[in-house]
């Protein structure tokens, strides 16, 4: 009978103990956060798109060759349509010479609003961006033809490769470079793998791109590694012994 009693005992104790195990694998798994774990990255720098793309997203600014449109609320005889010149200034009736280039919108209306609060009251002023002359990005690295593009619209990472004549045999596409500016005004890079885009397994790395952004693609490592090999051994070593290694193909 105290055996029975005691049989029993321990089972119940070992389910007792099973069940503390699995509340301890529960509240262990519930301070693991949910999704993939982002690479932490130097200040300045963006390792891979995110989910907002905030960073990567600056407000516009101004550059030379824009086409300006300054409203004036209460006193529209002021009204202006004004192109920033090759030094970056326009000049306004009253305000005279101002940079305009490097601000973007809001930071202009902030100087207008200095500059006109002593010629009027209470200035309401709206700046707007007609036209945009120099938007283009710059693709260099492994593509066909590395140089400008100029933007006419909304334009991808691929969209811009492809224009730049498509990526060479050596091309890194898994680790795809954009360098940009953000709003502090300072480059950071964001790394882009291509190749999950082009495989149709993740469009979100084909991101959109922003005026004067870099699209830089590097050489591969197998490409890098035959670059060596041929600068350091074919060329500097004169005794043809009849056989070379080369990482593409074996003779």
């Amino acid at each position: 009978m105290d055996g029975r009693i005691g049989e029993k005992g321990l089972r119940a104790v070992q389910t007792l103990g099973f069940c503390f195990f699995l509340l301890l694998l529960a509240g262990c798994g519930s301070s693991v956060p949910v999704g993939t774990p982002q690479p932490m990255s130097a200040p300045g720098r963006l390792d891979r798109p995110d989910g907002s793309m905030a960073a990567a997203l600056p407000l516009y600014v101004i550059h030379t060759g824009d086409q300006l449109a300054v409203k004036f609320y209460y006193n529209p005889e002021l009204d202006e349509e004004v192109t920033v010149r090759p030094d970056g200034r326009i000049t306004l009736p009253l305000a005279h010479e101002i940079m305009a280039a490097g601000l973007t919108t809001t930071e202009l209306v902030d100087v207008l609003t200095a500059r006109y609060a002593p010629h009027i009251r209470n200035p309401e002023i709206t700046v707007i961006v007609k036209s945009f002359e120099a938007q283009k990005v710059f693709v260099d690295g492994q593509v066909a033809t590395p140089g400008m593009v100029r933007l006419t619209g909304p334009m991808t990472i691929l969209q811009s490769i492809a224009s730049a004549g498509g990526l060479k045999d050596s091309a890194r596409d898994t680790e795809i470079l954009v360098i940009r500016r953000n709003a502090l005004k300072k480059p950071f890079v964001i790394r882009v793998n291509l190749a999950r885009a082009m495989s149709g397994l993740d469009m979100s790395q084909d991101i959109r791109l922003q005026p004067y952004d870099i699209v830089y693609v590097p050489k591969s490592f197998i490409a890098n590694v035959n670059t060596w090999v041929d600068l350091y051994l074919r060329r500097n070593v004169p005794i043809n012994i009849g056989m070379y290694y080369d990482l593409n193909n074996n003779y």
